[in-house]
């Protein structure tokens, strides 16, 4: 089993459009993480002057990072893998509550596949009262990288 820091060591992200601060739990069926959205990150900008909004495609991203990339790492690396080729494939998410700078939200997801290089997820957003943000499903191709 891989330690948590080492899958988000994986992730082919770097601040600041990495977003996942921990995972809490990670196995063959899913994945659970949050991430705390600093209040200057550049997307608060020009996103409702007077009161900034977190927008649904960082959202979306957060989801997409936590829900399907981490747990793709998990799937399919071991110690002999450490890069992922990865590609999204496929969103559908409804939106219930926004999320404000400095908040933090926690990913929930759970594999509904895995095969031929396929990962679909059904995920999920809280923020810290335990309320629904946001879910749908996330889809995307997860394999190790091939050296030719």
């Amino acid at each position: 089993m891989q330690h948590f820091d080492q899958i988000i060591a994986r992730l082919p992200y770097s601040k600041p459009f990495l977003f996942v601060d921990k995972l809490h739990s990670v196995d063959e069926n899913g994945v659970e993480g949050s991430y705390t959205f600093p209040e200057d990150s550049t997307f608060y900008k020009g996103h409702f002057a007077d009161r900034p909004v977190t927008p649904g495609v960082i959202l979306t991203e957060v989801m997409a990072q936590i829900g399907v990339v981490c747990l793709g790492i998990f799937l399919v690396t071991d110690a002999l893998s450490n890069e992922v080729e990865i590609a999204l494939t496929s969103t559908q998410i409804d939106f219930f509550r926004p999320v404000f700078p400095t908040e933090t939200v926690t990913v929930r997801s759970t594999k509904d596949y895995f095969r031929f290089h396929k990962l679909k997820c059904k995920v999920e957003m809280l923020n810290s009262n335990g309320e629904l943000v946001c879910r749908g499903t996330i889809a995307g191709m997860m394999k190790p990288k091939s050296y030719a």
